[in-house]
């Protein structure tokens, strides 16, 4: 069934192969960046040179996901284009590489606000149109860092993904009744195949940073980086987690798994999700509000 998707930080990366993926699909898919009209605008003519020459149905919306009022104008315009809006698939992120004492607390800020905050933002804009369709599906992109092996250097954006991990699983109950389902989608550490790595941000104090690069800690950094690209196999494909967005939406409502997991290293968090998935399904069962963990069908 054809589904009206957006999905924010869609210029590249996991978003921009999952958009594709899913226009493929034969989904309405709105790919969303801020700046559609300046740094992003060859992000944008590619993506319309990718529907054309493929006939697919992929078009680019302004939508900044750190400005309120750029998301607000962003989701309205897809509903006045369509009538209606089936998925939203929380992509947008940004990472940092650096020891955590050399971050300015507004840094941590920052990386909080696009990580986290975002979906926020993105929620309030979308949610009261799902909750009048009585029908919908939230997807979070989360990161095995949530829960998994956590190197070190990497603070900053674990504990954002982590923070964007639990609301997205405060979310589901709390959605579930109006009739709109919660899937968590959870990649692995993949060094190849997108900027994540690549585009990571750098502590502002680097006087404070030079201190750890000098002192016990002079090779934690390229030890870190080179043994995440080394647990990873060879054949570790980022498009994967794209098939994976494609394959869960496309399944019927209801049936849709809570997370899954694309983690080609094994760091152990599909290990770790899956008790604490069990412990809140659990809970939810002895306060008698078991029915908060599947979606309602509505009409």
């Amino acid at each position: 069934m054809q589904q009206v998707i957006v999905i924010t930080g869609a210029s590249s990366g996991f978003g921009a192969l999952a958009a594709r993926a899913l226009a493929h699909a034969g989904h309405i898919v709105y790919a969303s960046m801020r700046e559609t009209k300046g740094r992003n605008a060859p992000q944008v003519a590619e993506a319309a040179r990718y529907a054309a020459e493929h006939g697919v149905d992929l078009r680019s919306v302004e939508l900044d996901v750190a400005a309120s009022a750029s998301v607000e104008a962003g989701i309205a315009s897809i509903v006045a284009d369509c009538g209606r809006l089936d998925a939203v698939i929380h992509n947008a992120g940004h990472m940092s590489f650096g020891p955590a004492e050399a971050f300015t607390p507004e840094q941590f800020a920052q990386l909080y606000d696009i990580n986290v905050l975002s979906t926020q933002r993105v929620n309030r804009a979308a949610l009261p149109q799902l909750r009048k369709q009585g029908k919908g599906l939230v997807m979070w992109i989360s990161s095995s860092s949530a829960r998994g092996g956590t190197p070190p250097y990497l603070s900053p954006y674990f504990a954002a993904k982590a923070a964007m991990d639990s609301l997205a699983v405060s979310y589901a109950s709390e959605l579930a009744r109006w009739g709109i389902e919660t899937a968590i989608i959870v990649p692995g550490a993949f060094t190849k195949g997108t900027n994540h790595f690549a585009h990571a941000g750098a502590p502002a104090d680097q006087a404070r940073a030079a201190e750890y690069d000098s002192g016990p800690y002079a090779r934690v950094p390229q030890q870190a980086l080179q043994g995440l690209a080394a647990l990873e196999p060879a054949d570790a494909d980022a498009g994967s987690v794209a098939e994976a967005i494609v394959a869960v939406i496309g399944l019927p409502f209801g049936s849709r798994p809570f997370r899954t997991h694309i983690d080609p290293s094994q760091d152990g968090c599909e290990i770790v999700n899956g008790v604490a998935d069990r412990v809140r399904s659990e809970m939810f069962r002895r306060i008698g509000l078991e029915d908060l963990l599947h979606p309602k069908v509505i009409g």
